[in-house]
């Protein structure tokens, strides 16, 4: 009775690890959500200007030169590039972890065996041969050739090998999305260092037209038609537009060498053309519909990447609940004596095993795991859903804007245009004294405030032009 319940022993504790493996936590997967609207206000174009290129979409040759240099030298994408490297790595290695595993080896021993013993009695009492009896301590000699194999029956390395293969193909999304932030940036950058450009020569004109009425105030005075309190006050202005200038010469070096940071570069000038900056905004209206942002905007395509790798997790944590097999292989030569190391068969070693092994009490860390994986999957799958929702909301913002500014620079342009009139006007009538100095200060101030905004605005437009493009995906291709 007893022998056969040994030999059935095996098969019991077989299908005691089956029934165990069928008491695996139920989990309800989330399901991620990827609906959008079905177009952006105000936009009727069913095209999309992700779909151009940055080359095409900046057209300053200027500006492509540094978009240019910053993606084959800034630092901080280089450093992510070799983020990339190791998450292919890492795929790598997990694709190594369901493959045999083979080592080779050799090695030397004494080993002496207390004659109060089973085998110490046996060694010295058997006899290699007839003339020579096991030497005391008996050596061993062994090279031999050994292998182990986890048999991926429940695909949990395959599972966390794809699962790798994923965020390394994330990483790469994740590398297009920086691509984009960095060719906006550098934009950015760009038409800012363009703004402050145009505002400094409106300040250098305005401190000439300061200066020219500072003499005329001066000759009024000799003549005792203005007093010394109207030469101090244009002094004064003079004094205040001229700090200005320094102020802006500061910000002129300050985005220099931000373009410069962004380029990989030490401080140096920045090539530009001022000019561009007063052309008219290209025609920014491709916005597309919503859907097609799924498709463009690698953040998204990051994220949705994320979810595969997180699902797949979920069902390598799943598999620690089943009985998991390992075979075990050794072939090699062993002998107590190198005289009988080579002498064959009798020296070959032959070893060939399996283990079944599973979890039967104490389960919690294998619960725990996977409730873990099964968070970070759920987790993926909000992560996703808001960078839907953010990516819709930032084109919605930038077509907003985009009219808003426009309306706000052609107001801005006739009260500049009124300003220039008026300050026509003022100095015309205190040449001839029909107006009092204040008046022409003020309009002067007005006529500056009102010049620096306008700059302001069309920087304004610049930065949504620029937005726009970013937020719909587009500067990685």
């Amino acid at each position: 009775m007893l022998k056969k319940i040994i030999n059935h022993l095996p098969i019991g504790i077989l299908l005691l690890l089956l029934v165990q493996a069928c008491k695996v936590p139920t989990l309800v997967e989330k399901t991620a959500n990827n609906t959008t609207p079905q177009g952006f206000a105000n936009a009727k174009d069913t095209a999309q200007a992700a779909y151009i290129n940055w080359q095409a979409y900046f057209k300053d040759p200027a500006l492509q030169a540094l978009i240019d240099t910053a993606l084959r030298n800034n630092q901080e994408l280089l450093i992510f590039t070799q983020e990339i490297a190791v998450t292919q790595n890492e795929a790598l290695a997990r694709k190594g972890e369901y493959l045999p595993f083979v080592r080779l080896g050799g090695g030397m021993g004494v080993d002496k065996a207390s004659r109060y013993t089973v085998r110490g009695a046996t060694e010295h009492n058997v006899p290699l041969s007839e003339t020579k009896a096991f030497p005391d301590p008996v050596p061993d000699f062994l090279v031999a050739a050994q292998a182990s194999w986890e048999v991926d029956i429940w695909k949990k390395l395959h599972n966390a090998r794809q699962a790798a293969v994923l965020r390394y193909l994330a990483t790469q999304e994740g590398r297009n999305f920086m691509v984009t932030q960095l060719v906006a940036e550098i934009a950015h950058a760009y038409y800012e260092l363009l703004a402050f450009d145009n505002q400094l020569e409106i300040v250098r004109n305005n401190i000439q037209l300061t200066e020219k009425a500072l003499s005329i105030v001066k000759l009024q005075k000799e003549a005792a038609r203005a007093t010394e309190l109207a030469v101090k006050r244009f002094e004064a202005e003079l004094l205040k537009n001229q700090a200005l200038q320094y102020n802006l010469l500061q910000s002129i070096v300050e985005a220099e060498n931000r373009i410069n940071f962004l380029t990989g570069r030490f401080p140096q000038p920045v090539q530009r053309n001022a000019q561009t900056f007063n052309e008219v905004l290209p025609d920014t209206t491709r916005t597309g519909v919503p859907a097609q942002l799924l498709v463009n905007r690698p953040d998204i395509r990051q994220a949705e990447l994320e979810i595969a790798a997180a699902k797949l997790d979920v069902k390598s944590a799943r598999a620690n609940f089943l009985p998991g097999l390992r075979l075990t292989a050794a072939l090699g030569n062993q002998a107590v004596t190198p005289g009988f190391f080579f002498k064959l068969p009798e020296s070959l070693l032959l070893g060939l095993a399996g283990e079944l092994v599973g979890p039967l009490v104490n389960k919690n860390a294998i619960k725990a795991a996977y409730f873990t994986a099964n968070a970070k999957q759920t987790q993926a799958v909000y992560h996703y859903e808001q960078t839907i929702l953010n990516a819709c909301i930032e084109v919605t913002n930038q077509l907003a804007n985009l009219d808003n500014l426009q309306n706000r620079y052609a107001l801005k342009e006739r009260q500049v245009q009124t300003l220039n009139e008026s300050v026509s006007i003022a100095n015309q009538l205190f040449t001839g004294a029909r107006a009092d100095y204040g008046e022409v200060l003020l309009t002067q101030r007005d006529a500056l405030e009102s010049r620096m905004e306008l700059i302001e605005t069309k920087a304004a437009q610049f930065n949504v032009w620029i937005n726009l493009y970013r937020s719909m995906g587009g500067g990685w291709k």
